[in-house]
């Protein structure tokens, strides 16, 4: 069984793919995952933040 890992997705993504690879990793649906971020930019102010660190440090998806 191979091992689930987060990624970016090439397949669902609006901007970089950051929901999308999260979405498929949480196995839930990524407009959940957008209105999360969306939450955490007007709510706490981190969401952009948390969102180009999990851009720059996550890895492609490699299944295109």
């Amino acid at each position: 069984m191979p091992q689930k890992r987060y990624h970016l997705s090439s397949t669902d993504k609006k901007l970089a793919g950051v929901c999308g690879g999260l979405a498929e990793y949480f196995e839930i649906d990524s407009l959940l995952v957008r209105i999360g971020f969306l939450a955490l930019v007007f709510g706490l102010g981190t969401g952009v933040l948390l969102y180009i660190l999990l851009w720059l440090l996550a890895p492609k998806d490699n299944n295109i």
